[in-house]
């Protein structure tokens, strides 16, 4: 069965490729802010959201592949009540570690299959992460060495990189953190077929 990954991140793609499971990538076609929003109005909850982005991403990829089984996914970040996205340039990649320095904030990892445009199965996993006391000077030193990688994922950091240096205190297990919950993931592939198990 063909598995395709329905993102063209290149963390969620090495934690298949390192589990061994043979799979292609295509992009999905969807603006995200566009179907976030009036989730937001509705009173969703960051999981929610997280859940039915990468349910979009799934489906609008299913379509173009009936036969394959289709891997949407998605993460957001929540800071209390409020939501945070990928940094548009350094200096929103500063604003936003000084807003989490010192805080406890959450990843919320979604993974969604779906074959022949509807869903098979739907799967959120929540990390608890809890940034040290950052110094400013320290957080550009810091983002002046890891450069625009920084501007990649919601939080402004990489934990599976150098941004592991920012944190105290981390509850969740490292697949969800990188954005795609892995162990779920696997045994649902299993599940279906579509891996040796």
């Amino acid at each position: 069965m063909q598995i395709i990954l329905a993102s063209k991140s290149p963390f969620r793609a090495m934690l298949l490729n390192n589990a061994g499971v043979p799979f292609s990538t295509e992009a999905a076609d969807i603006d995200e802010r566009a179907v976030e929003t009036p989730l937001y109005k509705s009173g969703a909850t960051p999981e929610d959201v997280a859940l039915v982005l990468a349910e979009a991403k799934a489906l609008d990829v299913s379509e173009h592949h009936p036969d394959a089984l289709v891997i949407g996914s998605d993460q957001t970040l929540s800071l209390d009540d409020e939501v945070l996205h990928k940094p548009a340039d350094m200096d929103a990649a500063r604003r936003q570690l000084l807003k989490l320095s010192g805080k406890t904030h959450h990843l919320n990892s979604a993974i969604v299959l779906a074959k022949g445009g509807q869903t098979l199965w739907r799967h959120v996993s929540v990390a608890r992460m809890t940034l040290r006391d950052l110094d400013p000077a320290f957080i550009g030193r810091h983002l002046s060495r890891v450069g625009p990688v920084a501007l990649q994922s919601v939080g402004a950091y990489q934990y599976e990189g150098e941004g592991v240096q920012l944190f105290e205190k981390v509850e969740g297990d490292y697949f969800t953190i990188v954005g795609l919950p892995l162990l779920p993931l696997l045994n649902e592939l299993r599940r279906e077929g579509a891996i040796d198990g």
